[in-house]
């Protein structure tokens, strides 16, 4: 009797344990796969904000039959800074007309009629269908290879949405000089004598259009530009297409 109860309890205890050892067994996977899921699913990460530092100009270069020009955009004017980048970036110069040179003065461009124009046409009346509010800096002036905005007479000098000129320009003399302070009142402080007497440019303009910019490589090709056979319109006989680019 004392065989038969000890053979009972080994038997209950080895049966009995089963159930509680799988359970365990079981438990204990569940968690472990639990936890592998947690620790092996990619977190989330944000990106950090890039931060680009601004450069002091912006170039852009301008390319022709005749050469190149690179110009560099001011950052004291960013109205039209902005507006001539947009502009480049959509690609919206490409295949235009210098449409306008006068020898000593400055070349134009930027009339997107001129695109599919035909030969001897009048160009310059073409515009993007809004304009820029006049930006006057003090230390921006129309030296020879300045890069200003053309715009219609309009009593806030707002410049035209698309079309611009790069000063030729000639050498001014000091009286000169004074005839044009006294009649737009303005001042021509020592440096900018100086610049408009050895270099050149068309300080009758200053305060009257916005310069927005000017040529950092190319003024020979301007010189080609502006020197080159035009009609009674001073339209270029043989036609000058741009195309421009951003460059650093």
């Amino acid at each position: 009797m004392k065989r038969i109860l000890q053979l009972s309890i080994l038997i209950t205890l080895f049966f009995g344990t089963l159930p509680v050892a799988a359970q365990i067994k079981k438990a204990v996977t569940k968690k472990t796969v639990s936890t592998v899921k947690r620790t092996t699913k990619k977190p989330v990460i944000k990106p950090k904000p890039v931060i680009v530092p601004i450069e002091i100009f912006t170039r852009v270069k301008i390319s022709t039959v005749l050469g190149e020009i690179v110009v560099k955009l001011y950052n004291k004017t960013p109205l039209h800074r902005d507006n001539f980048i947009k502009l480049v970036t959509d690609h919206f110069y490409d295949s235009l007309l210098f449409h306008r040179v006068i020898n000593g003065f400055m070349i134009q461009g930027g009339d997107p009629n001129s695109k599919n124009t035909v030969a001897g046409s009048m160009l310059g009346m073409g515009d993007v269908g809004y304009t820029i509010p006049a930006e006057f800096d003090s230390t921006l002036f129309h030296k020879r290879g300045a890069l200003c905005a053309a715009r219609t007479e309009n009593p806030e000098k707002a410049s035209s949405g698309c079309q611009f000129y790069i000063v030729d320009g000639r050498k001014i003399s000091d009286g000169e000089l004074d005839n044009i302070q006294m009649q737009r009142g303005i001042k021509f402080s020592p440096a900018k004598r100086m610049t408009y007497k050895m270099n050149g440019g068309t300080p009758n303009l200053d305060t009257n259009y916005t310069v927005f910019g000017e040529v950092e490589a190319g003024m020979e090709v301007i010189d080609k530009i502006a020197t080159a056979p035009r009609d009674g319109n001073n339209r270029p006989v043989t036609d000058v297409r741009m195309m421009m680019e951003l460059v650093k």
